[in-house]
């Protein structure tokens, strides 16, 4: 990699997003089952190989009736039994919910207004011409876009591949994610004053469980040059490298001296973002570098806002960003300074409410949180009531 200068000032959150998509790469296309997608990005648009219904089917339980009342009830038609034959006029067939309309029927006549003597059915109110009839092809036809490029297959998406006679599509492979943590005071017994368990690593882990990615966490690594440079080259057919602590600018923080190490050279270095400044981005042939702060709600928040979009733009989404929605802020919200801030926050009735703890280090206060509302930078204080962009985090007690 030939070496890219790194601009002094900080990037703004756009800016840096922007530069993330230019240096993801995807993975490789694969074919998979619908089950194997799940989880994953649509590598091209999916079309039907089946019509949804495939006949006329009643919406309802009741009749399929054919004319004017009074009708004969000359059989019936059911889920898996259809009718043998058409019905004339006066004529009707009992029916199911789901089951295929006979061949001259007209209407469904629900079971609640229905009066039925011997086999003669009237209706206490007359259904009108295709009242409760789901129209063959109705919710998709063959050949009809069911999947777009770069959709996500969810649980929905997944019975509807599988509806739609699609018994494989293209998606991207899963990454494979590398997650390094580093740090002196790192270990699992902190015995000794200063010493602090490795938790980032299983932190970020966790995160990437709800992508389709395959994660490996290394043990700690020591605020070594040589340690961290030997880690990333052993990580080579990781398709990105996560690394937790190092990133910033004391003298033990020894990321960007190792990667250079190495002849790589970040595409950009600090983010006008708070918390989580000293985020890191390199790129090493076809590997992505993430390098997250070390506190860890700065690593959580990076996480969040970069290593799980990476991961999705790696995958193919179509939109690999965390989705923004607007709640009033439940409380009065002080003046911004020159980073965009992401408050720690819970919903309540009245809105989203920012926790009195705020601290990069303090993870009790994020483990309550369920959301984080955006405050952008240098911006006015706000009076409780005004509407907030937040993102929801499925995480704390009301997530």
């Amino acid at each position: 990699m030939t070496g890219r200068a790194v601009a002094a000032e900080m990037l703004s959150l756009e800016s840096a997003l922007r530069q993330l998509v230019k240096v993801v790469q995807r993975t490789p296309v694969e074919l998979a089952s619908p089950n194997g997608a799940l989880g994953r990005y649509a590598a091209g648009d999916v079309r039907a190989k089946r019509s949804q219904p495939c006949a006329d089917l009643s919406a309802m339980d009741g009749f399929a009736v054919a004319g004017t009342e009074p009708w004969t009830v000359v059989g019936e038609s059911r889920c898996g039994a259809p009718f043998g034959g058409p019905i004339g006029p006066g004529q009707a067939a009992h029916i199911s919910t789901g089951a295929v309309i006979p061949e001259g029927a007209s209407a469904v006549l629900i079971k609640e207004n229905a009066q039925l003597s011997d086999h003669t059915l009237q209706a206490i109110e007359h259904p009108e011409d295709g009242a409760h009839i789901r129209r063959k092809g109705f919710d998709f036809a063959t050949g009809e876009q069911v999947i777009a490029a770069g959709q996500r297959i969810g649980p929905a998406q997944l019975a509807l591949l599988i509806a739609a006679g699609c018994d494989a599509i293209n998606v991207g492979r899963p990454p494979r994610i590398s997650i390094l943590e580093c740090g002196d005071e790192l270990d699992a017994k902190a015995a000794k004053p200063g010493q602090l368990p490795p938790s980032n690593g299983a932190m970020l882990a966790a995160m990437c469980a709800s992508q389709a990615c395959e994660t490996t966490v290394s043990a700690p690594l020591p605020d070594d040059l040589g340690a961290i440079a030997e880690a990333i080259e052993t990580a080579g057919s990781a398709d990105l490298i996560v690394i937790s602590g190092g990133a910033s600018v004391g003298d033990h923080d020894l990321v960007r001296p190792a990667l250079k190490s190495i002849g790589v050279e970040p595409d950009f270095w600090r983010v006008a973002i708070k918390p989580g400044k000293p985020l890191l981005v390199a790129r090493r042939q076809k590997q992505l570098i993430l390098g997250l702060p070390g506190n860890p709600v700065s690593s959580f928040v990076t996480g969040f806002m970069f290593m799980l979009p990476a991961i999705r733009a790696m995958l193919g989404a179509r939109d690999p960003w965390p989705a923004r929605m607007y709640l009033p802020a439940a409380h009065d919200l002080p003046p911004v300074g020159p980073r965009r801030e992401f408050l720690r926050a819970t919903i309540a009735p009245d809105g989203a409410i920012p926790l009195d703890q705020q601290d990069s280090s303090a993870l009790l206060a994020l483990s309550k949180a369920s959301c984080l509302i955006e405050r952008p930078e240098h911006c006015g204080g706000l009076k409780a009531g005004t509407p907030v962009p937040v993102y929801l985090l499925g995480n704390g007690g009301n997530a």
